[in-house]
């Protein structure tokens, strides 16, 4: 909800610093233990695919 609220007026910002934290927790996670790391496209949706609005919006890439 913050980052929502910090972001209102930058929806494609939010959707950029998402992706940059969506990068640098890949990284963490293969680090700590590629063979426990969740599937991208739950990482996707977890970390990008939620930024999007609308009612036509879906969380895909």
């Amino acid at each position: 909800m913050r980052l929502r609220a910090a972001y209102d007026d930058d929806p494609v910002g939010l959707a950029v610093h998402m992706a940059g934290c969506l990068f640098d927790a890949t990284g963490d996670l293969h680090r700590l233990g590629p063979s426990g790391m969740p599937r991208p496209d739950a990482l996707f949706i977890r970390f990008v695919g939620w930024t999007r609005r609308g009612p036509g919006s879906r969380a895909t890439n």
